[in-house]
Formats: structure tokens, C-alpha cells, sequence
């Protein structure tokens, strides 16, 4: 004999009161959605759905006697649900009673939670170290949302909702830079996928894993111009190495498990879209979560042994070597500076690599480039041998085709990509490297260039220090910006910087310590900074500072996100330099000349703005008080926003 479910009775109204009579209100008895009416002295209670399309009756209204449906009129009974003219598709009703002013629905004892296809790929997706979720929940990602819900709840995931898709992928592309581990970025069907896209894109082109998750429109309707429809295997085909759209007879676990596996193999962009009828589908029975163990394989590939013979022999009988670093080489860089010891060479970075060497170190010979130092320059210049680990040769970099080069990368499509280099070796650096140091122990005939940067910095710091002297009615100088910021930055923080004339000062200006640097590289993607903090933040949390350099330009394109940043409690430091113009543009058109036209900005306070987020904020317009400024801003415990007024001329 079947047994009736236990009723379960749920205060929907503090205050009878709350509903007037002939009104209508939605509320909520556990997770059921209530249409709670008011008519004629009695209060009712019917299923929220409307039976034909699920329309929310409780944003209706009662019209002539009848509740009337917000999405297409149809109507029903305020009080038992049943439509006029006989018809058999009512509403179910609920009991109500009243108790102390309040009112009460009763309703069935929610029967426990059944594992869906959702449940088991986000605990895939959690197995496989994807703990870090970037997003927006929406309607037609609500499944999938759900079971991420049930995950943070048991501690093993965080989501962070952000204001705008582009900024969650952003966010995550930056996370993927900094650890090497893809975290997630999640939308709706539609605008907030296609929103994801730019970022997708930063995240490809700079090589770092990222899993986008998206929802999709229900299977039933593609194809026929549903709202929000958008083919989202075809739209990312050009974005996502790995891309697929999951179908309800899905091998679920293994899905995910390829994609956050295409993500750290291939460091690149995996996306899976979810129709919204198959993230609600109850598992199969014996369907699992799956992990990574026996799944991956370890990337510590020695490079071939004619490659090495050939590297070292030049190694062996360079005088002048100079050691240049990528950002592939990010994760080496305490080996890297050992051998650059060994051989007493100077080493130099990619703009993207800036901090894998300290420019405090005696062989650290900073940024190469457009974004660079001519100490940088002046060492590429005088060498006689370029070493390269995991650099990309970009015209941006600026490395010489005209120096015998050896360049080791663990992609063997890297190599010699643009030219030919005198050795192409493949490897995993660190295996590479420990080869290498093992044939030289014999000696090499390198000089020690060491007094050598120690001079070519002093000329630097010289020219520095005149340049700190140039000062303007119209605003603080770049130069006086990364001074400030020289002395006062955290040493170990993390860094996320923009892109523009901020980009090529903070890369020309500042100077590294144990800082790590995160940006846009190859996309060059304005906005980058703010995002980039938050993927930051959430990767070292309270162990490392996390602090973002932008321009007007740049922030602007995702100023709201600073709420973010105060509804997470993100204690990121952003500065912005405000000279109300994208500089960079005004200058290439000059460059390019053209008239300058539509570079200038019509900007807020930022600092009263970042105060009407709930984050501390703060304006600085005059040289004498930047310092003390910027030591208030470091001083503060929470999100923090200084803004400076710069001269665009002085960068």
C-alpha cells in the first residue's frame, strides 16, 4: 500500500496584511514556487506555473474575477485554479491556513536531492582541480548552476558572480596564467556566452587552460530562432581546442574529464555548452564522477640528444651569452637563475616575462622591447649567443634574427616558428635545464658579465631620475607613478597590468622584485587589469597581494566589476592613471599621421566612484601627494581604488 508524503507547512507571509485584497504575490514554500492569491476575504494558493508555457502567475493580476496569466491572459480561478469554459488544464492548488496574522502553505515533504547529469560532471570537473568558477547565473544555466551551488556548499568549489561575462573570462584566463591550472568561466545561452569570447581568446593566444562553461536553449527548439539561440559549438569552433555540446546520452564524466584534460595538455581553451533539459536529468544509476589519477602524464620530456650536443657546443665557446625569458618559462624561474649564474650571463625578459628575474638581481637586465629598458637592448646587442626559453619571437619583443640563437620550448611548433634558429631544442625546461648544467660543469668560456649590468643600470637609473624631474600643470608623470610604485609595492605581489601608454611605463619604469606579472599579451586586450586581479586573488588569497594597474580606457570597460571586489571582500589595491584620453591611440596616430580624433574621455572621479561601491578610494592630482597616497592605499585591509590625474605627454 503507497504512503501518503508527510505535509510540511511553510510561513509564506509574516503579515497577512503584505497581500491586499484582489492582489496577487509569488512566493516561495521550500523551493516551491507559490502564487499566492487574495480574493474575496480568502487566501489561496496555486502552482506558480501557468500549464502552458510556465508562465509566473504570481506577476499576474486578477481581472474580472480571474487570474489572469503576465505572459498570454489565459486565465484561471484566483482560488481553485480551474479555467473557465470546462477546460481540463487548471492549476493545482495547495492548503493555506492563518496563525497569528501569518500565513501558511502546506505543502509535500521534499523528497531528497537525486543525483543528475550536472551533479556528476561538476564533481568531475572539481576531481580534476577546477575549484575557481567565474559567472553569471541565468535562466538557462540554472541546472548546472544548482549543482555547483551543492558543491561550495560542501566546500570543494567557489563561485564568484561577477557584472559582465567578459570580466569571468578574463578572470579565469588570468588564473590559468598565474597557476598553469585552467579555472572556469560560466554563462547563459546567447550574450553571455558570446560575451565570454574575448577572453576566451586572451587565454588562448597566451597559451594559458581555461574551461568555459555555457547553457544552451532546450534541444526541442534549436533550430527554429529560439530566444537566445545561438550555436555555440560552431560560435567557439574557432576558440575551444576542445568543444562539444552535451546531449543526454552523454558519457557525462568522461566529458568533462577530456575537457579539463585538453585544457592542461594542450594549454588552451576547452568549452562545453548544457542544454537546459539535460543539466536537470537524473543520473544513470551507476554513473560516477571521475578523477585524473592514471589520466595524465608527466611533461618532463628531455629534449633529443643531437639538440643538446649542438646547444652546448655553442654554449661552450660563447663569450658573451645572454639568457632571454619568456613567459613559458614562468614556472622555472629559480633553475633559470641558477644557470644564468653558472655562465654569469645576463638575463633579459619578454614584456610577458617581466619578473621571471628580479631586476635586483646582479644578472637581472630587464624588460626587451617596445615595453623595455636600453638595458635590456644594449645586452641583446652586444651578445654573441641568445639563449630563449619560452618565448614566442613577437615583433612586440623585438629579438634579434640577426644572433645565433638557441631557443628551447616545450612545443615543438614554437621553435623556429618565424625564422630559423642555429638550435631548435625541445624540451621541458627544467629537464632541459638540468642537462644542460650537467655538460658545462666541465667550464664555459663565458665572461662574467656582471659589472657590466651593474653599469648599464646606474646609466638607467641616471636617465630615470632627469626624466623624474619633468613636471606638468596638467597632472603627475607616468615616471613619478612607478617610482612611487618602486618603493612601496608589496615585494611578493601579484601584478595585473593594462594595456596602453600605462602598459609601456609600468614595463619601462617599474622594477621587479618577487613580484609576478600578469597581462593581456598577445590579444592586447584593453579592460585585462580589474579581472586579471580578481583571477589573481583567488588563486593566492591572503598569502600574496594582488594589485592591478590600469588607465582610463582600460578600466572603464569593467568598472562595475569594483563591486565584486567589495561583495567577495577582494582586498586587490587598483590603481588607476587618469589623463582622460587614450594616450596610446592619440600617439599612433601622430605616429601614423593622422589627426588626432575621438581619443578623449569623459571620465567619472574613479576614487568617488570606488567610495560608492563600498571600497576605499582616493584622488591624487599633484606630484607631493602621491606617495603619501599610495602608502594609505597599501595600508588598507579591504578593496582599495587610487586614482592619479597624469599627464598623457608624460610617460
Amino acid at each position: 500500500m503507497a504512503t501518503s508524503k508527510k505535509k510540511v507547512w511553510y510561513k509564506v507571509l509574516d503579515n497577512k496584511n503584505e497581500l491586499p485584497e484582489g492582489r496577487v504575490k509569488t512566493v516561495t514554500a521550500a523551493h516551491k514556487g507559490i502564487c499566492l492569491t487574495h480574493f474575496e476575504g480568502k487566501y489561496s494558493a496555486l502552482d506558480n506555473k501557468c500549464p502552458h508555457q510556465g508562465g509566473p502567475l504570481g506577476e499576474g493580476s486578477i481581472e474580472n474575477g480571474m487570474l489572469r496569466c503576465p505572459w498570454h491572459g489565459w486565465d484561471f480561478h484566483p482560488q481553485t485554479g480551474v479555467p473557465p469554459g470546462g477546460y481540463d488544464d487548471g492549476i493545482e492548488t495547495f492548503e493555506v491556513k492563518e496563525e497569528n496574522n501569518a500565513i501558511y502553505v502546506g505543502v509535500e515533504e521534499e523528497v531528497p536531492h537525486e543525483t543528475t547529469v550536472s551533479d556528476i560532471m561538476v564533481e568531475t570537473m572539481v576531481n580534476w582541480g577546477v575549484t575557481k568558477v567565474f559567472g553569471m547565473v541565468g535562466h538557462s544555466n540554472l541546472g548546472f548552476a544548482d549543482a555547483m551551488k551543492r558543491m561550495e556548499q560542501k566546500g570543494k568549489l567557489n563561485f564568484y558572480g561577477i557584472r559582465h561575462e567578459g570580466a569571468a573570462a578574463f578572470a579565469a584566463s588570468a588564473y590559468g596564467k598565474l597557476t598553469g591550472k585552467p579555472a572556469a568561466c560560466f554563462s547563459i545561452a546567447g550574450p553571455g556566452a558570446t560575451n565570454m569570447f574575448t577572453g576566451m581568446w586572451d587565454a588562448k593566444v597566451d597559451r594559458a587552460p581555461l574551461l568555459a562553461l555555457s547553457g544552451q536553449v532546450a534541444t526541442q527548439v534549436v533550430g527554429t530562432g529560439n530566444f537566445q539561440e545561438v550555436d555555440l559549438v560552431q560560435a567557439f569552433g574557432s576558440v575551444a581546442e576542445f568543444n562539444h555540446r552535451v546531449q543526454s546520452d552523454s558519457r557525462h564524466a568522461e566529458l568533462m574529464s577530456l575537457a579539463v584534460k585538453h585544457a592542461i595538455l594542450k594549454r588552451d581553451v576547452s568549452h562545453l555548452t548544457f542544454p537546459d533539459e539535460v543539466q536537470e536529468r537524473k543520473a544513470k544509476p551507476y554513473a560516477k564522477a571521475k578523477t585524473p589519477e592514471k589520466r595524465m602524464t608527466t611533461l618532463e620530456i628531455a629534449p633529443p640528444k643531437e639538440a643538446v650536443k649542438e646547444a652546448v657546443a655553442l654554449i661552450k665557446k660563447a663569450k658573451r651569452p645572454v639568457i632571454i625569458l619568456g613567459h613559458g618559462a614562468r614556472a622555472h624561474k629559480k633553475q633559470l637563475a641558477a644557470f644564468a649564474e653558472q655562465l654569469n650571463a645576463p638575463v633579459v625578459t619578454t614584456f610577458k616575462g617581466k619578473g621571471l628575474i628580479s631586476d635586483h638581481h646582479p644578472l637581472g637586465g630587464g624588460v626587451l622591447g617596445r615595453s623595455g629598458t636600453p638595458i635590456a637592448s644594449w645586452f641583446m646587442n652586444e651578445s654573441d649567443l641568445l639563449i630563449v626559453f619560452g618565448a614566442s619571437f613577437s615583433n612586440h619583443t623585438g629579438i634579434t634574427p640577426k644572433k645565433p640563437i638557441i631557443q628551447v620550448d616545450f612545443d615543438p611548433l614554437a621553435l623556429s616558428k618565424f625564422h630559423k634558429v642555429e638550435v631548435a631544442v625541445w624540451g621541458e625546461i627544467s629537464r632541459t635545464l638540468e642537462i644542460f648544467e650537467e655538460e658545462l660543469k666541465s667550464g664555459v668560456n663565458a665572461l662574467d658579465q656582471t659589472k657590466e649590468v651593474a653599469e648599464r643600470w646606474k646609466i638607467w637609473k641616471e636617465e630615470k631620475a632627469k626624466r623624474l624631474l619633468e613636471i606638468s600643470d596638467n597632472g603627475v608623470s607616468s615616471i613619478a607613478v612607478f617610482d612611487a610604485m618602486n618603493q612601496l609595492t608589496p615585494e611578493n605581489a601579484v601584478m595585473c597590468v593594462d594595456v596602453g601608454n600605462n602598459a609601456y611605463s609600468f614595463g619601462r619604469y617599474f622594477e621587479s622584485k618577487e613580484q609576478d606579472f600578469l597581462m593581456s599579451g598577445y590579444l592586447g586586450s584593453i579592460g585585462f587589469a580589474l579581472p586579471a586581479a580578481m583571477g589573481a586573488w583567488t588563486a593566492v588569497g591572503e598569502e600574496r597581494p594582488v594589485v592591478a594597474v590600469a588607465g582610463d580606457g582600460g578600466l572603464c570597460q569593467y568598472l562595475a566589476e569594483i563591486t565584486t571586489l567589495v561583495k567577495y571582500k577582494m582586498p586587490i589595491k587598483l590603481i588607476v592613471l587618469n589623463n582622460h584620453e587614450l594616450g596610446k591611440i592619440s600617439k599612433e596616430q601622430r605616429a601614423g599621421e593622422f589627426d588626432v580624433w575621438q581619443t578623449s574621455l569623459s571620465n567619472p572621479n574613479f576614487a568617488e566612484f570606488a567610495r560608492s561601491c563600498g571600497a576605499w578610494g582616493k584622488r591624487v592630482e599633484n606630484q607631493e601627494h602621491l606617495k603619501a597616497a599610495m602608502e594609505e592605499l597599501f595600508a588598507e585591509n579591504g578593496p582599495a581604488v587610487l586614482e592619479v590625474i597624469t599627464d598623457v605627454n608624460l610617460i
